[in-house]
């Protein structure tokens, strides 16, 4: 059994001892009171919806050995070590970091935050550094990488980590040689402490619509979250389209900050972008210069997540001819525009877009892509934001030329009231629709209307390979049910 000693996991770290004795060992930290092994240090947090100290007596009766606490009012079990901290989430950065040696310092840090494209940049990010010879871990939505290799280590949350497994990730990465990181880093994450203690060599910001404002509340609070990352950032690198990319510099102060830009001067500025069969083509102004790049990924917007992503390569010193070359080698990010392939002259593209202008951005890019009718659909997620589904719904109705309503991750909301709510932003369009809330019956339904040359956009679930219905996840994967349907 591992034994550590609380006052090393507690260094640097300002505490009050309430009870007990500051040089116990413990023999693991645990943030969920469901893994209270015997000798556990459990942190105590404050929940979105359950106060973590209502289950400290509880815990003591599973053998845990001390306590983080931040509310002193609690019942605590006598004789054991009590410690208080003001607040227990932003505690634990610090000690996860102080359990695992504090890894990441050993490791250059990319965080990537922005509404939409954290995902791909981050994966382009990597693929670019690894093509020029760096050894790369990856954080994010789609899991887990080691130098390209998926790594089996499941976490709880669905984009960043919570800091014991982060730290734990880090402390691995490190170990097998990684020298360099790119993670997404969530708003979620941010507002909830978990990059407390961390500092990111740069940040990256990529775009700021409404999402999430379900946790957040307000568009302001969604931005200032988003606006801590620069905080802990040494260099920066921006899009300069943006109309938040001012604001959401203002804590910034670190040096320099690399603007990227499709429509003004900036420090990288994408000029003659084209749509080929494989991909896009653009001209990058840089520093006077000129170079021609080839990006095998479908989408304007991609644009820009390279553009981010060579500006990333830049600050870390890779060559330029290293860096066009990485970006001809980018490869197919799963569930972002990701072509099913077929022999029905028809074209279907499953998408994790799941915001307004998420929708609007791959809706847009799978119009420049044919001249036939393209079909949209998707659903949205339950126990979410709930004012952004008339929007999406508006949205694909303006923009398409059919629109299939279905079921997204209803969770525990009834799934027909989700897609009343989509239909009522529909409505608003004269799109013709259909409503199908059986996800996998509208998927072959998409299919069976497509006619040579129309495309048909799966959106919303993206990578995913799971439904989450009430509680429980069931397995279900876009891409392999239009491949089944494809086939039939």
């Amino acid at each position: 059994m591992n034994q550590y000693k609380l006052s090393d996991l507690l260094m640097g770290i300002p505490h009050e001892v309430l009870q007990g004795a500051i040089d116990s060992y413990v023999s693991d930290v645990v943030m969920d009171f469901n893994k209270v092994s015997i000798g556990a240090f459990l942190v105590s947090r404050r929940g979105l919806n359950v106060d973590g100290h209502r289950y400290i007596m509880e815990a003591d009766r599973k053998g845990a050995a001390a306590y983080l606490v931040e509310d002193k009012t609690a019942a605590f079990p006598p004789g054991k070590p009590i410690i208080y901290v003001e607040n227990t989430r932003k505690a634990m950065g610090p000690i996860a970091a102080n359990l695992y040696g504090h890894s990441s310092r050993n490791m250059r840090l990319v965080g990537v935050t922005g509404t939409n494209g954290k995902t791909t940049t981050t994966h382009f990010i990597e693929n670019i550094l690894r093509a020029s010879g760096r050894k790369t871990g990856l954080i994010g939505t789609a899991g887990i990488q080691i130098n390209g290799e998926i790594f089996d280590f499941p976490f709880t949350t669905d984009t960043t980590p919570d800091p014991l497994e982060l730290h734990r990730i880090f402390a691995k990465m490190h170990q097998m040689g990684v020298q360099d990181v790119i993670m997404e880093v969530s708003s979620h994450a941010l507002a909830l402490h978990k990059m407390e203690g961390l500092t990111f060599d740069i940040g990256v910001f990529t775009n700021l619509t409404q999402d999430h404002l379900d946790f957040h509340g307000t568009m302001q609070n969604y931005h200032d979250a988003k606006a801590q990352l620069f905080k802990i950032s040494r260099t920066a690198v921006a899009n300069a389209d943006d109309p938040a990319t001012p604001t959401m510099l203002k804590l910034f102060t670190g040096d320099p900050c690399l603007y990227y830009s499709l429509q003004a001067d900036a420090d990288l500025r994408a000029l003659h972008i084209q749509n080929t069969a494989q991909g896009m083509t653009f001209d990058l102004e840089a520093g006077g210069l000129m170079q021609y790049f080839t990006l095998p990924a479908l989408g304007r917007y991609n644009v820009y997540n390279c553009l981010a992503a060579i500006g990333v390569a830049q600050l870390l010193g890779v060559h330029a001819a290293a860096i066009r070359e990485g970006v001809a080698q980018i490869a197919q990010v799963p569930g972002r525009l990701q072509a099913i392939p077929n022999q029905r002259g028809v074209q279907v593209f499953v998408d994790y877009a799941h915001s307004p202008d998420g929708l609007k951005s791959t809706i847009q890019a799978v119009r420049e892509l044919t001249n036939r009718r393209v079909i949209t659909l998707f659903g949205c997620g339950g126990d979410r934001d709930k004012e952004k589904r008339p929007q999406m719904g508006r949205i694909a109705g303006e923009l398409s030329d059919y629109v299939l309503l279905t079921s997204d991750n209803p969770r525990t909301e009834d799934p027909a009231e989700i897609i009343r709510h989509i239909e009522a932003g529909v409505k608003e369009t004269p799109v013709l629709y259909e409503i199908n809330e059986n996800r996998r019956e509208a998927i072959c339904a998409g299919v069976k209307l497509l006619k040579e040359g129309d495309a048909l956009i799966i959106a919303g679930k993206g990578h995913e390979n799971y439904q989450i219905i009430g509680t429980t996840k069931h397995h279900f994967d876009d891409y392999e049910v239009g491949c089944e349907a494809l086939c039939d």
